[in-house]
């Protein structure tokens, strides 16, 4: 496999922000930046991406870590998405409608069979870490 290029990358989060299954949850995110192992979304938090508190869904945050790490690995020379193994989330601070976030995924390693990435959750207007997560995955062999 290759590396998909930032402009197939953006046409992969469109293409689920568009389908009908529970990937649609991503149709407001945008990608700002890409370089090999490195991706970086924005996101306006709106109404549908909160919980009854009016703020970041953990659940919608979880999916956010595992969506924009798989784009991260996807955009490597190996350009494998991988199966998740094992997912973890610190949740620091609240995000609120209106507020827009920056994710940035970065693979800190790729072996054989395992891939492993960091995914922050910021802020933007605040510098404001929202999120941290680690993401691991199956990537074959």
């Amino acid at each position: 496999m290759s590396s998909l290029s930032s402009n197939a990358l953006r046409m992969v989060i469109k293409a689920l922000g568009e389908s009908p299954g529970f990937d649609r949850v991503l149709n407001k995110l945008q990608l700002v930046s890409a370089s090999p192992g490195k991706i970086v979304c924005e996101l306006k938090v709106d109404e549908a991406h909160t919980n009854h508190g009016g703020t970041l869904h953990g659940g919608f945050t979880a999916t956010l870590v595992d969506m924009v790490s798989t784009a991260a690995l996807m955009h490597t020379e190996r350009g494998a998405p991988g199966v998740s193994v094992d997912m973890n989330i610190t949740y620091m601070n609240a995000a609120k409608i209106g507020e827009s976030i920056l994710i940035t995924a970065q693979v800190l390693k790729q072996g054989r069979t395992l891939a492993f990435a960091t995914v922050d959750l910021v802020n933007k207007e605040t510098g404001k870490l929202i999120a941290q997560g680690r993401h691991t995955k199956h990537i074959g062999n």
